[in-house]
């Protein structure tokens, strides 16, 4: 899970439930977003919009579907 933030450390405008639930946050990387920046499992435009409208942009790990890894059961 990660959780964007437009400047490092404000967490002023992330909801303490989604805190609460999110765990200690522990700084990875800082990133330069444009339009032309593309990530790798997020919209840039939408965790831009998200930034500039709510603060903060929570990206979810992927749904891992177990059947692609180990085989279909079929």
């Amino acid at each position: 899970m990660y959780l964007y933030m437009p400047e490092q450390d404000d967490f002023e405008q992330i909801p303490e439930a989604l805190l609460k639930r999110f765990g200690t946050p522990v700084f990875v990387m800082q990133l330069e977003l444009t339009a032309e920046r593309k990530l790798a499992r997020e919209n840039t435009t939408q965790v831009m919009r998200n930034l500039s409208e709510q603060g903060f942009h929570l990206q979810m790990p992927p749904v891992l579907k177990p059947h692609l890894y180990h085989g279909n059961e079929d």
